[in-house]
């Protein structure tokens, strides 16, 4: 039986380095985002279901995010039956590989963990934070965004502190070294629990 740890954080924040870093030590690691791609990609589960409910949605054969965007920003029922028919495809595609995994710790990389309340389904919780000046600043040399829009995504998810506060460790990433200590740190507490037991 794997250990279930679940990874959130806010935008900016270091989250996709972290993952990699419990990859390198050993953890199997599971991504939301990864999965929503490769349900919307072509022979994706959510394919079909959203050309039945929004056909210019679909374009050769794999759902379009931008085209989902455009329906979403004209009409916000869309996004909750969007949601309806993507959230149970996610969870099925968490709980096959969770399965699957060989680990001894499987990592569960989900953005909005706490914000959909899946913490329950986890051993533990991990957030990983950074202070907001070096946050912005990630996300604005990313050039995908501009600062009116990053403000927007941040006033959507929840306050930094109030997830640290709810989450049983925090990696601060505010360097590379700093957040590899801190995840040997919490690997190597977890691996003794487990060993322990």
């Amino acid at each position: 039986m794997t250990f279930k740890l679940g990874l959130t954080g806010s935008i900016g924040m270091g989250k996709s380095t972290t993952a990699k870093i419990f990859a390198d030590l050993g953890c199997a690691v599971w991504d939301a985002d990864a999965a929503v791609h490769r349900l919307y990609s072509k022979g994706g589960a959510a394919v079909a279901p959203l050309a039945d409910l929004f056909p210019t949605a679909v374009q050769d054969g794999a759902v379009s995010r931008d085209a989902l965007k455009s329906l979403i920003s004209e009409d916000l029922s869309v996004l909750r039956a969007l949601e309806k028919i993507v959230h149970p495809l996610v969870a099925q595609d968490r709980a096959d590989f969770i399965a699957q995994s060989e680990a001894d710790v499987t990592v569960l990389d989900i953005p909005l963990l706490f914000e959909t309340g899946s913490e329950g389904t986890m051993n533990a919780v991990v957030c990983v934070s950074a202070p907001p000046d070096v946050q912005e600043a990630r996300v604005l040399a990313r050039g995908t965004m501009t600062k009116d829009t990053f403000e927007a995504i941040r006033a959507k998810q929840m306050p930094n502190d109030d997830k640290c506060a709810r989450a049983d460790y925090v990696v601060i990433t505010d360097s590379l070294d700093h957040a590899k200590s801190q995840v040997e740190m919490i690997l190597s507490t977890i691996r003794k629990g487990l060993h322990d037991a």
